[in-house]
């Protein structure tokens, strides 16, 4: 549970970390990058909070709510890289 529990909040902070990091680059090509890592971790986190669910480490209903919210990060995140890409 320990080693899960540090994983996901890694996770956690690398997408915000790297969204962040994005912006403060000199290209919209670099910001691009960046969001895809952002993505990557997200999907990443949806994937521990499933694991964590299935080793009732989570209560159903919490763990439901955050995959609601990793869901739509993911969204939000396909969206502005697939602008991104289309005004390059």
């Amino acid at each position: 549970m320990f080693g899960l529990t540090s994983q996901t909040r890694r996770a956690a902070v690398s997408v915000a970390s790297n969204i962040v990091e994005g912006c403060g680059r000199d290209s919209t090509a670099e910001f691009g990058r960046f969001l895809s890592i952002a993505y990557a971790s997200a999907k990443e986190l949806q994937y521990q909070i499933s694991l964590a669910r299935r080793l009732d480490f989570m209560e159903e209903k919490r763990a439901s709510a955050v995959e609601q919210e990793c869901d739509e990060l993911c969204r939000m995140l396909n969206t502005l890289m697939r602008k991104l890409r289309i005004d390059n």
